[in-house]
């Protein structure tokens, strides 16, 4: 999509402080961090949101792979840490290109919001 600012940073159109990339998913830090540790983790293709994503494709495989692959990198991997998927205006997402939140660097508590 030519006007989202997801498929712009995925590009390299944006400029974006990027922790992990591959072929199919691009992670970078967030501009507004709810936390010390708070990073994206999108596809390259867009998506809307997790309700796009077809039976056979293997995307969400891939970002938990990548997500994987941070938390060991970045060495939050043994502290624990969340990872949020907003769907849809009324769950908080406010870009509209799939997109997962890793939070980390805090205790965080049991709940949910």
């Amino acid at each position: 999509m030519s006007d989202c600012i997801f498929c712009k940073i995925a590009n390299g159109e944006i400029p974006s402080t990027k922790v992990y990339e591959n072929e199919d998913v691009v992670a970078f830090k967030d501009l507004n961090p709810q936390a010390p540790i708070h990073i994206l983790v999108i596809p390259k293709k867009h998506y809307n949101n997790v309700l796009d994503v077809e039976e056979n494709d293997s995307i969400i495989s891939k970002i938990y792979y990548a997500i994987n692959k941070i938390a060991k990198q970045e060495g939050f991997d043994k502290e624990g840490f969340r990872v949020i998927n907003n769907c849809g205006e009324n769950a908080g997402q406010t870009v509209m290109h799939m997109h997962f939140h890793i939070i980390a660097g805090k205790k965080l508590g049991e709940g949910i919001v």
